[in-house]
């Protein structure tokens, strides 16, 4: 490819919208163009790196048994409702309905899919198991689209699904596909992903694993024990809480006007944050009852916990109307507890003297002890870990890093086979549902994080398995016609070989190299008047540790060897 003929301009200024590395030289590269909130528009350069991974992502699914298949786009609403799933994430999908009438949505992910397929074509255990994926453009109506390709609404995703006839066949699988994911991440040059313990969300199952780059400008949050290597997600993350340590006092009313927030409380009463016991109010989808949680003040509630506490979507309560409660003054003491339902965090098991609303406008109360006062019926770990909780595995003191997911893998039991009834026939003559597993790679988001972990100042730093091109010749002084003759004879002959892209441009030097820059490709060749001279071409690698003077005839070669070695 000739610099020249390439679609998609290059710039030196900072976009104003973009704040991650990869949002901004995406843009300055001339890799994507935004055309909506969340939906881009991708050039040659991006896409080229995107089919080098699809192509890594490939080899390795097909390593592990997968058959590549290809679903629809748009899917009829009643594969959804058979999976309960058209209600349950309705806020997150395009719905529409088509010219008859009929309603149908923009696939955002693809278990129905997957179950429609597999339970039409297989019916017996002797096909089990088998896994099918696809790489696939999906939408997704994501509220908080940012960072370019890394939150986006659409985005081109591999979602591959396995099916077995047994929990024990699937954990099989299951560590070959995360093994197989660890593989990926080796060869698109991010060998430094880590696979973390996470929430399964929306799509069913017990276990999950993400897959994360760490890196500050990820989204979300990892907890990671140094002593023992313990790595989770934050949402089902575990620590060991140290407790107070107090004696029990009588409970007594205390006026605190106006004095609703932990800290100002925690002023008031010169104590720690810990010695509070405050509440958390939140609405539950399909339940007009309010949820209280009481955790300890030094902690917040993990929605994801939450959630699979009380197994239902949870939301912070915003319409106060009609709700008994004293709020700024909730507290667990005395509380009626009719028309709410009450969460008890594990923090505050076994404390003692603690202070909490008294459930009276300005009032709360000193003394509280929880085994004494309250007497829960059970606890529940709904609160996040924090920083230097100590490890629940090894005792030590656990980090949080942030990280960007970069893939994610699933044991989902029955949940979409015994929902959409899909069976087989077992060997004992019997009709059962298959178990499923699940594992998912963003394409776009995967290309986004490369950039994120491989950058400097200047651009990327593509590795060379994944990079748009291998070589990029910068032809200076293009008017010279030796030097335009030297150029492109080796840009006819490298290119038999290697993928090779060429400036040809009659720009300054400067220009050139500031492009190269952005380009980021791992092997530069300079064409220079001076040094053609002397019977040399210049060699650089995008990361500037190799520069040096190659003879013409020798230029082959070298590429060789430099080539075996990155």
């Amino acid at each position: 490819m000739l610099v020249s003929k390439l679609l998609g301009e290059r710039y030196k200024e900072k976009p104003g919208e973009a704040i991650t590395p990869s949002h901004i030289y995406l843009l300055r590269g001339g890799y994507i163009r935004q055309m909506s909130n969340g939906i881009y528009s991708m050039l040659l350069p991006a896409k080229k790196v995107t089919r080098k991974i699809e192509q890594i992502i490939r080899e390795e699914m097909d390593a592990i048994d997968g058959q590549e298949v290809l679903f629809p786009v748009v899917l009829p609403a009643e594969l959804w409702q058979e999976s309960g799933r058209w209600d349950s994430v309705a806020n997150r999908l395009i719905r529409f309905k088509d010219r008859i009438g009929h309603d149908m949505l923009l696939g955002m992910t693809h278990e129905e899919a997957a179950v429609h397929l597999a339970r039409s074509e297989v019916k017996s255990y002797s096909k089990y198991p088998f896994m099918i994926y696809q790489i696939q453009t999906k939408f997704r109506d994501e509220s908080r689209s940012r960072g370019g390709l890394i939150r986006v609404r659409e985005f081109t995703m591999k979602d591959a699904y396995s099916f077995h006839t047994s929990q024990e066949d699937l954990e099989q699988y299951y560590e070959r596909a995360f093994q197989a994911y660890h593989r990926i991440f080796r060869r698109v040059g991010i060998p430094e992903v880590v696979s973390v313990a996470s929430d399964n969300g929306m799509m069913g199952g017990k276990v999950s694993h993400e897959y994360m780059l760490l890196t500050d400008s990820g989204e979300d949050t990892i907890v990671l024990c140094k002593d023992c290597g313990y790595k989770s997600n934050m949402e089902v993350a575990v620590s060991k809480i140290a407790h107070n340590i107090c004696e029990e006092q009588a409970i007594e009313e205390v006026y605190t006007p106006d004095i609703k927030d932990i800290d100002s409380l925690a002023n008031f009463f010169k104590v720690s944050p810990s010695r509070l016991m405050k509440a958390a109010v939140f609405a539950v989808e399909n339940s007009k009852r309010p949820l209280v949680v009481f955790l300890r003040g030094d902690l917040q509630v993990n929605e994801a916990k939450l959630r699979n506490a009380v197994r239902a979507n949870v939301f912070p309560l915003t319409d106060y109307e009609n709700v008994n409660l004293c709020f700024g003054f909730i507290g667990a003491y005395g509380l009626d507890a009719e028309g709410v339902d009450i969460v008890y965090d594990i923090s505050l098991q076994g404390e003692k003297n603690l202070i909490g609303g008294a459930n009276k406008l300005g009032y709360h109360l000193e003394g509280i002890s929880i085994d004494r006062d309250i007497k829960p019926d059970n606890y529940a770990d709904v609160a996040k870990v924090n920083e230097e909780d100590t490890c629940t595995k090894c005792g030590g003191k656990l980090t949080l890093s942030r990280g960007i997911e970069v893939g994610n893998i699933f044991q989902l039991d029955t949940k979409y086979t015994a929902g959409m009834n899909m069976t087989f026939t077992d060997i004992d003559g019997k009709q059962k549902h298959p178990v499923m597993g699940c594992y998912g790679i963003g394409v776009g988001r995967l290309l986004a994080s490369i950039i994120e972990a491989r950058h400097d100042e200047y651009g990327p730093i593509w590795p060379m398995s994944v990079a748009p091109w291998q070589i990029h010749i910068c032809l200076l002084n293009s008017e010279n016609e030796y030097n335009r003759q030297v150029g492109f004879n080796l840009y006819e002959k490298l290119g038999k070989t290697y993928d090779v892209l060429m400036d040809d441009r009659n720009v300054a030097a400067g220009t050139q190299f500031a492009d190269a820059d952005l380009l980021g490709i791992p092997l530069r060749i300079v064409v220079s008047k001076r040094n053609l001279e002397k019977g040399e071409l210049e060699l650089v690698t995008r990361d500037r540790k190799i520069k040096k003077n190659v003879k013409l005839e020798d230029i082959e070669k070298e590429l060789r060897e430099m080539m075996n070695e990155m």
